[in-house]
């Protein structure tokens, strides 16, 4: 795949131009459509569009942890990516001809949006997944900041009919897809840490709670931003703009301090909840939420930024497991949005039982005690600091396990097996992890001891502590 990816410095730009498309689209139809309210009786139930693609999305990641391997390989197959991305734009197209929702007309156009959403932001886990996450982590910010600029531009652009380009955006992801993506198969595992296997098994179940929660207050504010029949968020191009902002500074962070060396990410997640905690206090604020930077804009803009963070972690989860990457995005997307998607409905019960508010004080201060409750007892400080340590360990095998394989020119199944001999691994317990026999394990450790010039695997693991940066 390196020599046919056009890159910049490490970067690949074709997996950044492509995953901004998915980000874009995305963009455009959480924050830059309407809200399209389903009349039940006398009551609207609000964001009727959201609720009905955040629900499909939901269920097509879970069907994604649930199908056998060989049928995840088939919907990860490169001509599945044209179908998911024409669903897509079929979907996305619906409200520009049947106007209001209706009871028939919300579970199509969800389904032909939410399941393809879902797939395509899966598979982009995987390709994702098949790179350092030294790589992978700058390339989230960097396609995450491009999509909200490239939304920015088309909100900027005077006349009508600008935003046709966005609708398009999923034949951008897909077809980046179909050129970077290695296989449709998993990817090899890669051998966790045993001594961190439990402490990771925790804090990635804190994650997954912190994430759904961060989901439910997206949801809540999402709802109470608006009006039935007016603007999904009035002001996303200051949201877009301030995220584009937060981006900048998190791939500046990464860049100084080295990705798990210092810590950028926990930075970037205290960044991206401070800018969230401070909306929450401007929206009861007269000349604030009057003025071009509303409190609803800003607290938009650190969820787009927190949003980018758990991206970020879901891949390192993934490495540090040593499991698919679609996996990790398959469950950390699934809470996210089963978490905003709970925030839609029972933010439509708040507006039930206090109509004529567009944002109750009463709703804002719950959403900020949901995100409050997350970083404070949930995914702490602490635990990014164990999060960070174990990256820490887990990039410098990887870097260990690179550099032996390229200057002792160890074959593919070589390089599979070699950090399991690095992490200590008996030859019963490789066979196990990577389905061969022990035989076979043996065979390989013998050319790889050969090749790299040792004669036992302590001394293996010697020279890996010299490449280790």
């Amino acid at each position: 795949m390196g020599a046919a990816v056009q890159t910049t410095g490490n970067l690949s730009l074709r997996r950044i131009l492509g995953f901004a498309c998915n980000q874009g689209f995305v963009f455009y139809l959480f924050y830059m459509g309407s809200n399209r309210a389903y009349t039940i009786g006398s009551y609207n139930f609000e964001r009727a569009e959201l609720f009905g693609t955040l629900l499909f999305m939901v269920i097509g990641f879970i069907v994604l942890r649930l199908v056998s391997p060989k049928t995840r390989a088939l919907l990860f197959s490169k001509p599945m990516f044209l179908v998911y991305a024409c669903m897509g734009v079929l979907g996305s197209f619906i409200p520009l001809f049947l106007g209001s929702p209706s009871a028939y007309w919300i579970p199509i156009e969800g389904a032909l949006i939410g399941l393809p959403c879902a797939l395509l932001l899966a598979a982009w886990g995987r390709t994702f997944g098949e790179t350092s996450t030294k790589i992978s982590a700058p390339e989230v910010f960097v396609g995450s900041a491009v999509g909200a600029l490239v939304g920015l531009i088309v909100s900027l652009i005077p006349f009508d009919g600008s935003a046709f380009v966005l609708h398009l955006l999923p034949f951008g992801s897909a077809a980046a897809l179909m050129t970077v993506s290695i296989s449709a198969s998993a990817p090899a595992a890669i051998a966790p840490a045993s001594d961190a296997t439990g402490d990771t098994a925790m804090l990635s179940l804190k994650i997954i709670a912190g994430t759904a929660l961060f989901g439910m207050a997206a949801g809540f504010m999402e709802t109470f931003n608006t009006d039935p029949g007016s603007a999904a968020m009035a002001s996303y191009p200051v949201s877009l703009l301030l995220f584009g902002a937060f981006a900048l500074g998190t791939l500046s962070l990464l860049r100084s301090d080295g990705f798990g060396r210092g810590a950028a990410l926990n930075k970037a997640y205290r960044l991206a909840l401070f800018i969230m905690m401070t909306g929450y206090l401007l929206i009861p604020v007269p000349q604030f939420s009057e003025s071009l930077m509303p409190g609803e804009a800003v607290v938009l803009a650190g969820h787009l930024g927190l949003t980018a963070v758990l991206i970020s972690l879901f891949l390192v989860l993934a490495k540090l497991t040593g499991t698919d990457a679609t996996l990790s995005f398959s469950r950390g997307f699934a809470a996210l949005f089963g978490g905003e998607l709970v925030g839609v409905a029972v933010a439509n019960v708040f507006d039930y039982a206090q109509p004529g508010y567009v944002t109750p004080y009463s709703v804002v201060v719950f959403a900020g005690i949901l995100v409050l409750f997350s970083y404070v007892f949930l995914f702490t400080e602490r635990d990014f600091a164990n999060l960070s340590e174990i990256v820490t360990s887990t990039d410098s095998l990887e870097d260990a396990c690179t550099a032996i394989a390229k200057e002792y020119g160890l074959s593919e199944r070589e390089g599979e097996i070699l950090p399991f001999a690095l992490r200590g691994r008996t030859s019963e317990r490789i066979s196990q992890e990577l389905h061969i026999s022990k035989s076979t394990v043996d065979t390989h450790l013998r050319r790889i001891y050969a090749k790299a010039g040792v004669h036992s695997r302590q001394e293996l693991i010697d020279l890996s502590e010299g490449k280790r940066c």
